[in-house]
C-alpha cells in the first residue's frame, strides 16, 4: 500500500474548512536546513506561522525565535525557547515595547537608526545590538527594501555609537527579500557585509555574529503563469556556505552565523481545505465571457498572499474528470474586489462541472495563512487549524 502523508490523510478526512500543518514535515525541513548550513543558529521567524504547536515542535528540536514584538517573544518563551535563543528582530519598536522585551529577558535587539539605538540604550541598558543593512530586494517576490535597513555608512556610525551608549555592538544583519529566487542576492549581501565588517574593524569594533536573515524560498508555489517557481535552492545553499567561509577567513573564525527562516520551514507543510462557493460564467464589459471560481476562503481568511503568487489547487472529488476544464479567475468569498487574483495572473484551469460545496485543497499555504487572517471581514471567520504528524519520525 502506498504511503499517505499525514497532511494528505488529514485533507482527505476533513469535512469542514480548515488549515492543516504537518509537524513531522516541518521537523524534517528543520533538520535538512541544519545539514545544509552546518553551524548556523536557526531562529524561526515566528510571524510566518504563530501557531503554538508549530513553535513547540521547532523549539523541541533546538530552534530559537526571531520575534517582531513583545507578544511574539512572550509566546516563544511560553513554548520553551530560552530567552538567550531569542532576538527582537524588528527595527520598528516603541519605548514601551523595548522595555517589555528587556523585562522578558531578551538581550539581542535589531536596529537601523540612531534614534532607535538611543531608545534601546534607555530602556534595555546593556543590551546587545545588531544593525540591519538595507538590500535591494531584487529577485524576491517581496523585496522588503523600503521600510527596513540602513546604508553601510550609517551601520558603521550606529554601531560605533552603541559603545558610547553602554550597549554592545554585536552583529550585522541582512534580509534579501521574502521568497528570494536568486543566489546572487546572498552573494551581494555577503559582499556588503564584508565591506562593513572591514570598516568597523578599522575603528576597533569586532562583531561576534552575522544574521543572514530570512528569504529562503518555499518550493511548492506556482508563478503568475501557473508554472512551478523552481527556486535554485541548492545553489542558494552553496553561495551561503561559501559566503560564511569567506567572512570567517577575512574577519575571524570567531564569527557566528544566524538565520531567520520562516516561510521555508512551514509553507510547503501546510494546506488549506476549502470548498467551492460557486463556479460561474459571466460577460465582462469588453464582451468576453469569463469563468470565476469563488472559494470559501481568500485573501482575508487564509490566502492573503494570493496577490503575488499562486497556490497549487487540488480538486479531490474530480480526479481526471471527463467533463474537461475551463480557465477561471480565482477569487475569495468576500465583497472586496481585491479578494481575487489580480491582473497579470494566469487563469486557473478547473473542472467545468464543479459544484457548490465541492472540496478544494490549497497546497503550500502554511506560511502566513494564520498571520494575515482578519478577525472576520464580511463575516467570514478565520480558518481553524489542526496540527498532524506530531509524533517523532
Amino acid at each position: 500500500m502506498a504511503h499517505v502523508s499525514p497532511l494528505r490523510a488529514a485533507l482527505t478526512d476533513a469535512t469542514e474548512d480548515g488549515i492543516f500543518f504537518d509537524l513531522a514535515g516541518i521537523r524534517r525541513g528543520y533538520h535538512t536546513l541544519r545539514r545544509e548550513l552546518p553551524g548556523v543558529d536557526i531562529r524561526f521567524a515566528l510571524k510566518s506561522c504563530p501557531v503554538d504547536e508549530v513553535l513547540g515542535c521547532l523549539a523541541g528540536e533546538g530552534a530559537g525565535v526571531d520575534g517582531a514584538s513583545p507578544h511574539e517573544l512572550e509566546q516563544a518563551l511560553r513554548a520553551g525557547v530560552p530567552a538567550g535563543r531569542t532576538h527582537y528582530g524588528n527595527t520598528v519598536k516603541s519605548d514601551r515595547d523595548i522595555a517589555e522585551a528587556h523585562r522578558l529577558g531578551v538581550r539581542d535587539f535589531a536596529t537601523d537608526s540612531i534614534e532607535d539605538l538611543a531608545a534601546i540604550a534607555a530602556h534595555a541598558p546593556g543590551a546587545r545590538v545588531f544593525c540591519r543593512l538595507a538590500t535591494s530586494g531584487d529577485g524576491a517576490l517581496w523585496g522588503l527594501s523600503n521600510k527596513f535597513g540602513c546604508s553601510p555608512a550609517d551601520a558603521v556610525r550606529i554601531l560605533a555609537a552603541a559603545r558610547g551608549m553602554g550597549l554592545t555592538p554585536s552583529g550585522l544583519s541582512v534580509h534579501v527579500g521574502s521568497q528570494q529566487m536568486t543566489a546572487d542576492a546572498w552573494h551581494n549581501a555577503v559582499d556588503c557585509l564584508a565591506d562593513v565588517l572591514t570598516a568597523l574593524g578599522r575603528r576597533g569594533i569586532v562583531l561576534d555574529h552575522v544574521n543572514l536573515g530570512g528569504g529562503l524560498p518555499a518550493l511548492g508555489y506556482l508563478d503568475r503563469h501557473g508554472l512551478p517557481l523552481e527556486p535554485p535552492l541548492d545553489k542558494i545553499f552553496a553561495v551561503i556556505r561559501e559566503g560564511m567561509r569567506h567572512l570567517r577567513k577575512v574577519h575571524g573564525e570567531h564569527l557566528a552565523f544566524v538565520m531567520e527562516p520562516g516561510r521555508h520551514l512551514v509553507a510547503d507543510h501546510g494546506a488549506v481545505r476549502a470548498h467551492v462557493a460557486r463556479l460561474s460564467e459571466r460577460q465582462r464589459p469588453d464582451g468576453e465571457r469569463q469563468h470565476w471560481l469563488y472559494l470559501s476562503c481568500g485573501k482575508f481568511n487564509g490566502l492573503y498572499e494570493m496577490d503575488a503568487l499562486q497556490y497549487p489547487l487540488v480538486f479531490p472529488t474530480h480526479p481526471d474528470t471527463g467533463s474537461g476544464y475551463v480557465p477561471a479567475v480565482l477569487a475569495g468569498p468576500t465583497c472586496d474586489s481585491d479578494d481575487a487574483y489580480p491582473q497579470g495572473h494566469a487563469l486557473v484551469h478547473v473542472p467545468r462541472d464543479l459544484a457548490s460545496g465541492d472540496p478544494v485543497w490549497v497546497l503550500s499555504s502554511g506560511a502566513y495563512a494564520i498571520s494575515y487572517t482578519t478577525q472576520g471581514f464580511n463575516g467570514f471567520a478565520p480558518l481553524p487549524y489542526t496540527c498532524v504528524g506530531g509524533g517523532r519520525p
